[in-house]
């Protein structure tokens, strides 16, 4: 029995080694040791790639040369689509921006998803708090953002007056961070 539960303890152990090498003991015995790699965090363009919920936000993002920029050093707050927010949008909107000769539109839209600055949830929230309710925030696309709350939820107001929600948040990056969103926000432009 004692046997069992050491087993089934040491089976949900994760172990990252990326080198092993021997070591003598005092009974002249070689015992191997572990270096333990670090883990680095990927950056904005990274943690949507490996997030499958964010495909049609990465295939935007390359589509609209934005790969090296959200790589950059950043700090930003990314308000990230999800598929089902893309999938919001009128039927052909997506393929169409996707089109080369849609790149400077598509730029805008994607650059109007992102803020200079890291800015976690609760940052977001005090924010709020501060400003009477509502907390406008100039993107990297030039145009603002409103967000609010809504209950519980942030929401943000787009300049066409849209609003979508935050569904997750704190997604950590290396040169930022990410919330996804529940419906894609538009500029004026």
């Amino acid at each position: 029995m004692l046997a069992a539960g050491l087993m089934i303890a040491s089976c949900g152990e994760k172990k990252e080694t990326n080198a092993t090498e021997p070591v003598a003991t005092e009974s002249n015995e070689e015992v191997e040791t572990t270096e333990v790699a670090e883990v680095e965090t990927p950056n904005i363009v990274g943690v949507a790639v490996g997030n499958e919920n964010f495909s049609t936000l990465v295939a935007a993002v390359k589509a609209a040369d934005l790969v090296e920029t959200l790589s950059g050093d950043g700090p930003f707050t990314v308000f990230a689509p999800t598929n089902d927010a893309f999938a919001k949008l009128p039927e052909g909107t997506i393929n169409t921006l996707l089109k080369p000769e849609s790149k400077a539109t598509l730029t805008g839209i994607l650059t109007y998803h992102v803020v200079a600055g890291k800015f976690m949830a609760a940052d977001v929230v005090a924010a709020i708090k501060a400003n009477n309710g509502t907390f406008t925030a100039n993107t990297v696309q030039g145009e603002k953002i409103s967000l609010m709350m809504d209950g519980n939820n942030v929401v943000i107001k787009d300049a066409k007056g849209g609003k979508s929600v935050i569904i997750m948040t704190d997604v950590p990056a290396s040169n930022g961070v990410i919330h996804a969103i529940d419906t894609v926000i538009m500029p004026k432009g």
